[in-house]
């Protein structure tokens, strides 16, 4: 009975796995593909020969659908052809109906060109711009710009506490997925069939979806930490976080970046990972806040993270995502120790909760964008300064040439260190030093 439900699991799980449904359902959702009549070798993430230092994700062929879950799709994907997905733009002159089906088509080129690897990815059309939009900006809320907005206007703006922790909850989650990602080694799926509407991560392992986590975690996790401090009806919290998550994790099946059974697992992957902090967010925060020993483990134990994280497999770009949320997480710890010990905390009385949101009017509205604004332009000129500063230092420590950011920043022992100092800075200055300037400008 056991060995029956083992093998009837690792069925339904390379069935998820194949690459297929990602090309039907992208196919379904209006992108065609512009791959040769020839079938050619699939990509899966293959970097070019001029980046030293990238590892190449070379896909594995002719796997067998019954011989475990696996690397990528489920037999021969190079024969595989999904009807709809070999499209071809030109046009005979003599059909005009033909003429008029063309005509709903636009091409485009892949979104966010990865500079490090240089892929640029495969020319698509798209028949329909609605969701090649929504599943855009779907894919946008796990991507770094959208928490540089969402995590300090939520700090600045309506809540700290509830930034502060989340930021916790965001930084573990990244290293635990990147992490196991690092551990499984599973190539993105395969093109042909799959259209690569995006190829900024096409080099980065696959499994778990990172965004699927990232994209369940934060939503979730508000929902978890404003549900009782925020008075709002339950349904209204749970169908915003849900549908969050859902337009995240379906979005990076229409971006051809992940199988189903990767956007699967990285959403159950992410709700244990809640699970675990739920209990203990609290008393993290807390030791944050008032252990004297507290920026001494912070650090210590974030730099122990990255270097086990780091020494789970050869340099990739998704080491720079880890090394960024991880030195997040150590500047907004730090400050938050800070904060507590110079009394420059800025969470309400627990005799105020549960907090309303206040009427809105147009001071409300023009202070709060004031806010963000200011903010915002001091966390860009500290990562300009800070990038200005940090990587011709380390090309000096280590010996390489720092006329070329790019090219310095294709090595490893530049990019982390680059990655974790900077985004510590700018994880402090958005906890500790944007507040202060605020209150001089009689913004708080």
């Amino acid at each position: 009975m056991v060995s029956v439900a083992v093998k009837t699991f690792v069925r339904m799980c390379n069935y998820l796995q194949d690459p297929c449904h990602v090309a039907r359902f992208q196919h379904f959702c209006g992108v065609e593909g512009t791959f040769p009549d020839k079938p050619t070798k699939p990509d899966s993430g293959r970097q070019e020969p001029n980046c030293p230092g990238l590892r190449k994700r070379v896909q594995q062929e002719g796997q067998s659908s019954d011989g475990g879950v696996g690397n990528g799709a489920a037999g021969d994907v190079t024969a595989t052809h999904v009807k709809g997905m070999q499209g071809d733009d030109t046009v005979t002159s003599g059909d005009p109906s033909a003429a008029d089906h063309d005509s709903d088509k636009t091409r485009a080129k892949p979104l966010r060109r990865n500079s490090l690897t240089g892929d640029v990815g495969q020319e698509f059309l798209i028949h329909n711009q609605f969701l090649f939009y929504l599943f855009t900006f779907g894919t946008e809320l796990g991507n770094e710009m959208f928490f540089i907005i969402f995590f300090p206007f939520l700090f600045w703006n309506i809540d700290a506490l509830v930034s502060r922790r989340l930021i916790v909850v965001w930084a573990w989650n990244l290293f635990v997925g990147q992490s196991t990602k690092d551990m499984i080694r599973w190539s993105r799926p395969a093109s042909p069939p799959v259209v690569k509407v995006e190829v900024f991560y096409n080099s980065e392992y696959s499994m778990p979806s990172t965004h699927a986590m990232t994209g369940t975690a934060i939503p979730f996790c508000v929902f978890m930490l404003t549900y009782g401090r925020w008075q709002y009806p339950f349904l209204f919290g749970f169908c915003v976080a849900l549908s969050w998550s859902v337009l995240v994790c379906v979005s990076r099946v229409y971006m051809g970046m992940h199988s189903i059974l990767e956007v699967i697992t990285g959403f159950l992957y992410s709700l244990l990972v809640l699970a675990f902090f739920q209990p203990i967010l609290e008393k993290i925060d807390n030791f944050y806040m008032m252990d004297h020993y507290a920026p001494l483990v912070i650090i210590m134990s974030h730099v122990s993270l990255g270097l086990v994280a780091f020494s789970l497999d050869s340099w990739s770009t998704s080491r720079g995502d880890t090394a960024q949320g991880l030195g997040t997480g150590v500047g907004a710890a730090l400050a938050t120790h800070v904060n507590y010990q110079l009394g420059l905390m800025q969470d309400p009385p627990l005799t105020s909760l549960p907090l309303t949101l206040p009427p809105l009017s147009t001071g409300l509205v023009l202070r709060s964008l004031l806010r963000f604004f200011i903010g915002v332009a001091a966390l860009l000129i500290t990562r300009t300064v800070m990038k200005a500063v940090t990587i011709p230092f380390l090309c000096h420590v280590f010996g390489l040439p720092s006329d070329d950011v790019r090219k310095a920043r294709q090595h490893m022992k530049v990019e982390l260190p680059y990655r974790y100092i900077v985004y510590s800075v700018v994880g402090f200055v958005c906890v500790c030093f944007v507040p202060v300037i605020f209150r001089i400008l009689n913004l708080a």
